[in-house]
């Protein structure tokens, strides 16, 4: 081959293929081990471990593959382990890892019976309990790790370093999840000279929503305002960081060279054919190129097609023109009210499709943090009990999320509004209340995370054709671990009349603090009276007060709304009093948990404790010091003076 001919096949390599990154040392991360669980060096269990360490570092462990599971001995002294090995590594770096991370396993873990080690290139699992085929996000784990030396990404490239970087995580983990190997990596440009690497990876053993599940989390735990960072768990990682650091060689190897066979005397010739097949498959490989990226470009700005439920971010990101067609250039007519960041318009797409479109204002409170927030929470949520997210778009300073259409508007138009209340027979607000409680539930011990509202009220709640309960507006939600109970925060999120005092006061939310917001809205469905709007003249300044006095008088039936009091079943509506009021205890450990709260509302067997006075949180006016305890008092209230708009900080820092 001529001197020309290898130059242009060497700038064909070049453009299939970049830098190669190759792990030549096996950079140690960390390790976890369970200490309450022990074994002694002459115990039966520690020869089991020693056999099973052995079996993953033997040669007939599938290095190739760059994963292998494998179980020693039975019964309480049964071990079960397995590797796994980052998914560009060859196989023999896969092996020196290995064999590296079982030579320090004793040494790291002396006598645990289960852990977990973390390199680079590869980690190392054994338990003495069944770990194969099952998401690992509590428990042994080292979560969200920085690296890039905690480079901070400038604030004129944040919002567009985080659209990139998380579309393209996503983008990976969904095909990363439905892929054999659970494996994916990708990069993207975030200015015309940066690119941004992502990596996410399963244990191969998980299913494709198992594993999906588990990158999620990965993902959203990764601090985003830095230039690198990993997530670490025994069933997945993911990492980004602004540099290459996979080996993208082994991801795309390139196709092999086309050759001609050598004539004796035609070698002239035949460098030719060769030249023009190597430069033939440079043009095909441009016009590829550059049809794909004017097909994307043109598809994605068509009217959108609703996803399913394995959608990723990306394909949830609708064009802003698309959205301003749809409501009519979010004209007043069709405008159908405000959300706590926004207003919300109604609007149709050219497929017919209706929507609820809540466009997030310039100078409302919620930034890209919450933005994404929302987006990100919501869009795997399906509960009949939770309003759907169908798309976002994130255009300049155009931040907008497309919702499902949900026709009667949200339950204080009608629970607050004398011309509407007798809508609501104590039926449907039987209904109403089992509903939310449903939806609750749902968010803090069904789904795939444990989600906090942190606004939950009676604006927040939609109803639907048949006027079932819809919760909204999770732009203030929280996702917490599996095995995580509480937090504290600088920064109280949420509405003055619903937010429970531990709270408000010290900053501290859990699951417990929707629990009480739940029993607010409990009471308002019941009297048909705001919380944050309720004064007697007898003394009884808020409702909870005033429904506690009822209580404690033996006379809870007088809380009840005069609309439906002769038409309802008066003890399930003693039963919700009851239950709202067991909701608002001072104590957030007084307070029951949802998956209680479903069964009080649908067993009439269920014997429910007495309650005890409800914690009380009320200000007249924030002007001072949240922790001034002049301002803020428990269980004495002063008359309300704020309105119920949802608020991000109770005060500037």
């Amino acid at each position: 081959m001529s001197y020309y001919a290898c130059f242009i096949f060497l700038l064909l390599f070049s453009f299939l293929t970049s830098s190669t990154v190759c792990a030549q040392n096996h950079t140690y991360f960390g390790h976890d081990c369970r200490k309450e669980r022990t074994y002694t060096r002459n115990s039966t269990y520690f020869t089991n471990l020693r056999t099973l360490l052995s079996s993953l570092s033997s040669r007939n462990a599938s290095y190739t593959a760059g994963f292998q599971t494998a179980t020693a001995g039975q019964d309480l002294d049964k071990v079960t382990g397995l590797f796994l090995c980052r998914g560009d590594l060859s196989p023999e770096v896969c092996r020196s890892c290995v064999t590296f991370s079982i030579n320090e396993t004793l040494a790291r873990c002396p006598n645990q019976r289960e852990g977990v080690l973390y390199y680079d290139e590869c980690m190392l699992r054994y338990s003495d309990r069944h770990i194969l085929s099952t998401v690992a996000l509590d428990g042994i784990g080292l979560g969200a790790l920085s690296s890039s030396s905690n480079q901070v990404v400038p604030s004129n490239q944040f919002q567009r370093f985080n659209e990139v970087l998380l579309l393209t995580l996503n983008q990976a983990a969904s095909y990363a999840a439905a892929s054999p190997r659970k494996f994916d990596a990708r990069k993207a440009n975030f200015t015309v000279s940066q690119t941004v690497y992502g990596l996410v990876q399963c244990t191969p053993d998980l299913t494709t929503q198992g594993c999906f599940t588990c990158l999620q989390k990965a993902i959203n735990q990764l601090a985003t305002n830095r230039l690198g960072g990993r997530s670490l768990f025994p069933s997945c990682s993911s990492r980004f960081e602004i540099r290459p650091f996979y080996n993208e060689t082994a991801l795309k190897a390139p196709p092999p060279p086309v050759t001609a066979p050598l004539r004796p005397g035609k070698g002239g010739k035949s460098n030719v054919l060769v030249l023009l097949i190597v430069v033939s498959t440079i043009v095909v490989v441009l016009l590829v190129i550059s049809g794909y990226r004017f097909y994307a470009k043109k598809a994605y700005a068509t009217a959108p097609a609703f996803y399913d439920d394995g959608a990723t971010a990306d394909s949830l990101q609708l064009n802003y023109r698309t959205i301003q067609a749809a409501t009519n250039g979010f004209s007043e007519s069709n405008k159908i009210g405000r959300g706590g960041f926004g207003e919300v318009y109604k609007g149709t797409f050219s497929n017919g499709t209706v929507v609820a479109v809540k466009r997030l204002s310039k100078t409302s409170g919620q930034g890209e943090a919450e933005f994404k927030n929302e987006v990100v929470v919501v869009a795997k949520l399906q509960h009949r009990n939770l309003v759907r997210l169908l798309g976002f778009c994130l255009e300049g300073e155009e931040r907008i999320l497309v919702y499902e259409f949900v026709p009667n508007k949200s339950l204080d138009n009608f629970l607050f509004d004398p011309s509407k209340q007798g809508e609501l027979d104590w039926t449907r607000r039987y209904n109403i209340i089992g509903g939310i409680a449903r939806g609750i539930l749902y968010l803090h011990q069904d789904s795939q995370l444990t989600i906090i509202h942190r606004d939950l009220k009676a604006s927040n709640i939609l109803l639907d054709a048949d006027m079932n309960p819809k919760i909204a507006d999770f732009g203030m939600a929280r996702i917490f671990g599996m095995d995580q109970s509480a937090e504290n925060t600088n920064r109280i999120v949420g509405t003055y009349g619903y937010m429970a005092p531990e709270y408000a006061m010290q900053g501290q939310y859990s699951i417990k603090s929707d629990v009480y917001s739940f029993g607010v809205s409990v009471l308002e469905i019941v009297s048909g009276k705001k919380n944050s709007s309720f004064y007697q003249t007898d003394g009884a300044h808020d409702l909870l007060s005033y429904a506690w006095r009822l209580w404690r008088n033996g006379t809870p039936l007088d809380l009840v709304d005069p609309v439906i009091v002769h038409n309802c079943q008066m003890d399930e509506v003693v039963r919700c009093i009851h239950i709202g009021l067991l909701c608002v205890q001072e104590d957030p450990v007084d307070r029951p948990t949802l998956p209680a709260i479903v069964m009080m509302l649908t067993s009439n067997t269920v014997t429910l404790p007495v309650p005890k006075e409800p914690g009380l949180f009320f200000q007249s006016k924030p002007t001072k010091d949240p922790l001034d305890s002049e301002q803020y008092t428990k269980s004495k209230s002063v008359p309300w003076s704020v309105n119920d708009t949802s608020i991000t900080d109770l005060y500037p820092r």
